[in-house]
């Protein structure tokens, strides 16, 4: 197919939910052969239109056509039988961890031979190993998927699409998870579906990687289509402009803050090979940044100082005083607090409201003779909600509904009202746009103003340079180098954390 022919085209979509326009007359189209950028902030209306055309949700009003085509899609089997199919993040709400690769993805083959044939296993596996051949992949076919990495499981997913020689490929935050190696290893794939016609849509937050991969940008802003364009045709500065619909300029906005006395000091702790021996120490009014490559540690020292994994040797001290952390309620009761990379897995409870979740840790204030004072309740979610500028249409929403950054507002706001002096957050920013990452900043800021302690676990090197005060670099498993002043370089930062051992310069 010619890349200048829309494979997929959706004309003047509208989509509304209890009363609230998400969607005003959007018009969108992606090219065979094409890698096609979805752009937005937090609310813009992308993820709403991408379940429109995978039938996860239906339109109001609005045409969508494959190949000229009119299509209708009422739910995600059509649109499968349509040849769209999806690539989120979330994989594993896709996958089933108990079967193997090669039955993942024959997975929906095998259903619809409703019972009238023997399934041929060694064919099977044969099959499935040719198509992740057609990829440029390989993986162990008869290797369990909860055995897997998260980004093979994102290929388990794409092999599938392609098992239905799928026509357009939705690629929701594929990356958010990911390091640049795994990364690379997807774009290789996207590329390849590109060279065999398919349309490809890609959303993603890291700006850099749209530049770099995608033929076309389309931003959207408040529901509707703002403007599309060749990616040659535009930076990253406008595009981000454009999403947010006035200049901006990435900013890091931690006022000037007088650092204190010590407020937690960390010796020796170790557990297993990914924490060895690691000593720290955060000030209060201090923002100090743990940076490291994939699988350096950073994750594993967060939880260790939340009660979350088991500490095997080591102390804890806050104020000069020891903390012993069984569990994470200790160190929720001894003012340690985490902000988690899973956001969905550990964040919150994705199945309860906005409410529920930012009032959880502090439930006993509300309480009283054995009962919940509601209004009280409600009147202080709906305080946070609009201090933290939460987009949500109500206090009752389910918070699983909400976009990545506003979920990860209200995993940030339930633990402001508590008594904590030290937050810790592990990759506070990923799969969060532009907009959101600036209010997660000036929030971190406003907590060091406020003379808390915080420690920001990362791998956006850009991040860390902005935001912090001191940077502790890690690499397998160990704090190798202190940065200060002007020894924070990007060329510094990388040079530790890949185990490098020369001076710093600066």
């Amino acid at each position: 197919m010619s890349q200048s022919t829309a494979r997929v085209e959706m004309k003047k979509i509208n989509k509304s939910f209890s009363g609230v326009q998400a969607l005003k007359e959007v018009s969108f189209e992606v090219r065979g052969g094409e890698i096609h950028a979805l752009l937005g902030a937090n609310g813009a209306g992308k993820s709403t239109l991408m379940k429109i055309l995978s039938g996860a949700y239906q339109a109001d009003n609005g045409v969508i056509s494959l190949d000229g085509q009119p299509l209708s899609i009422l739910s995600p089997a059509d649109a499968k039988r349509s040849g769209i199919h999806c690539v989120y993040q979330e994989v594993d709400t896709a996958l089933v961890p108990s079967l193997t690769v090669g039955e993942n993805i024959m997975l929906d083959r095998g259903a619809n031979a409703g019972g009238k044939r023997w399934i041929r296993w060694n064919s099977l596996y044969k099959e499935a190993e040719a198509i992740l051949q057609t990829i440029g992949y390989a993986l162990p076919v008869r290797k369990k998927v909860e055995e897997l990495t998260l980004s093979e499981k994102q290929i388990v997913l794409i092999a599938r699409a392609v098992s239905h020689k799928a026509k357009c490929v939705i690629f929701d935050e594929p990356t958010a998870p990911l390091s640049m190696e795994e990364a690379e290893r997807l774009f290789a794939i996207m590329y390849r579906l590109k060279a065999d016609g398919v349309a490809c849509i890609f959303i993603s937050h890291r700006l850099p990687e749209v530049m770099e991969v995608c033929d076309r940008v389309t931003v959207m802003r408040d529901g509707q289509n703002v403007w599309t364009k060749p990616t040659v045709e535009t930076t990253i500065q406008l595009t981000v402009e454009a999403m947010l619909g006035k200049s901006f300029t990435e900013e890091y906005p931690k006022a000037r803050v007088e650092i204190g006395n010590p407020l937690l000091e960390v010796h020796n702790v170790r557990s297993g090979v990914k924490v060895r021996g690691v000593d720290l120490t955060v000030r209060s009014g201090e923002i100090v940044g743990v940076v490291g490559l994939v699988g350096a540690g950073k994750t594993e020292l967060s939880r260790l100082l939340f009660g979350a994994d088991r500490m095997e040797e080591g102390e804890v001290l806050l104020r000069g005083r020891r903390v012993r952390l069984h569990q994470p309620s200790d160190a929720v009761r001894a003012g340690i607090v985490l902000v988690p990379e899973e956001r969905r897995k550990e964040g919150i409870l994705v199945e309860e409201s906005v409410r529920a979740n930012i009032t959880l840790p502090i439930l006993r204030k509300f309480a009283g003779g054995g009962f919940v004072r509601r209004r009280a309740e409600q009147e202080h979610a709906s305080s946070m909600i609009r201090e933290l500028g939460i987009k949500t249409p109500n206090a009752e929403e389910q918070v699983g509904l909400l976009s990545g950054g506003n979920q990860q507002k209200v995993v940030i706001g339930k633990w402001l009202s508590t008594d904590a002096e030290i937050f810790l957050f592990d990759e506070p920013t990923k799969g969060v746009d532009v907009g959101a990452k600036r209010d997660i900043f000036h929030l971190i800021g406003k907590l060091a103003q406020a003379g808390k302690g915080v420690v920001y676990f990362s791998c956006e090197i850009a991040e860390i340079i902005g935001i912090s005060d001191r940077v502790l670099v890690m690499c397998d498993g160990r704090i190798v180098k202190e940065l200060t002043g002007e020894q924070v370089t990007s060329e510094n930062i990388l040079l530790y954390a890949s185990g490098g051992t020369n001076h710093v310069q600066g």
